[in-house]
């Protein structure tokens, strides 16, 4: 029976985390939409009162090369530089130019770039520009890649996206009107309360 106790400690070893992550996951509720307001046709920033209280801001700060950005024009390569406040900390979102949906209760995409794929670590501060960004404060999804909020307390966040091409697996942003959002994470998939976008177009020049 000496077996048994080599077995247990590994099995306490794997479950343990397992449960940390999978608990969340199979509990959360889902809080609604995110209620966005019109805005005018290319946006730099916009505001969303979600069904859960908090009210969102998403903008995009700046861009590289060239520092003026035209979300009427993006190209392939620039670097935009997104900064969302009044997010819930508590839920990882990911950031991405994704398809918009027909209708604000469903899940939007598919997003160029695809689901970040965690890779590196990074931290509030660094500029790791990628397709896709990963925000999640759980310590963790830290450990899978995720960056964490700049300001717990605010929701504050910024991620650093590099633009891929318009046209990827199942996505065409010339024929297909998108945007950069943010939305729940793998952790809660079906919740729309942290859909957030800014409409963006693309330079068919570039």
């Amino acid at each position: 029976m000496r077996w048994w106790w080599i077995a247990l400690p590994v099995a306490i070893l794997v479950l343990v985390p397992v449960g940390i992550l999978a608990i969340p996951i199979l509990t959360h509720t889902d809080h609604g939409l995110s209620v966005q307001e019109p805005t005018e046709q290319w946006p730099l920033e916009v505001t969303a009162e979600g069904d859960d209280g908090r009210t969102r801001e998403l903008m995009v700060v700046s861009s590289t090369p060239g520092g003026v950005v035209d979300t009427s024009a993006l190209t392939e390569g620039d670097r935009l530089v997104v900064s969302g406040t009044g997010y819930d900390p508590a839920q990882g979102i990911y950031v991405a130019i994704c398809v918009i949906p027909a209708s604000p209760d469903v899940k939007p995409g598919p997003c160029l770039g695809g689901v970040p794929s965690g890779e590196a670590s990074s931290s509030p501060g660094a500029t790791d520009f990628a397709p896709s960004n990963w925000i999640n404060d759980d310590w963790a999804w830290k450990l899978f890649g995720a960056r964490g909020y700049d300001d717990v307390e605010t929701g504050t966040f910024t991620a650093y996206l590099e633009v891929p091409n318009p046209v990827g697996e199942g996505i065409d942003c010339f024929e297909s009107e998108c945007a950069i959002y943010t939305r729940n994470d793998h952790t809660a998939l079906r919740d729309r309360v942290q859909d957030v976008y800014i409409p963006v177009a693309f330079d068919s020049a570039g």
